[in-house]
């Protein structure tokens, strides 16, 4: 009997994939398990930008080990397509005023963009009712950066 193996996507393919999608999860090295989270993303064409909130667990990993796997996913509803990439790096926070208004705005495009709910600013430090741009113009959350790269899957079954 052949193993059968699920196809690998190349650099434009998984591109496309992360471009397109906007929920990630993240890997942290917990103390005997993993800790995996969910985060909101946005990708620049380089680099991957996180929003996460300043309380937590993935707050108190971050500090003691900085190194993660990201993955991101899409799928059909039945299974019968799906894609995913995984990436291995670390995360810096980002310090500069400049840098991180230009990326909270991003993800203020990006919720417009994917017309997503209200309800996902509880996720980011703010109270739903509160307008969208309070995300660019306060600072609830951290933003983090995934940098150094070192390992990419990027499958397939299309």
């Amino acid at each position: 009997m052949e193993i059968v193996k699920i196809p690998s996507m190349d650099k434009a393919e998984y591109d496309k994939l992360i471009e397109e999608g906007f929920v990630s999860r993240i890997a942290f090295q917990g103390g005997k398990y993993p800790y995996i989270a969910p985060f909101l993303y946005v990708f620049d064409g380089k680099f991957l930008y996180f929003l996460a909130t300043k309380y937590g667990r993935k707050n108190d990993l971050f500090r003691q080990h900085p190194y993660v796997s990201v993955e991101i996913e899409k799928y059909s509803g039945d299974l019968s397509c799906y894609t995913f990439v995984t990436m291995q790096g670390y995360l810096v926070q980002l310090e500069d005023a400049i840098e991180k208004k230009i990326v909270r705005e991003k993800f203020v495009d990006m919720i417009k963009a994917h017309n997503l709910s209200q309800n996902i600013l509880a996720a980011l430090g703010h109270k739903p009712e509160e307008p969208l741009e309070s995300i660019a113009s306060e600072e609830r959350s951290n933003i983090w950066k995934l940098t150094g790269v070192t390992d990419i899957v990027a499958l397939k079954n299309l």
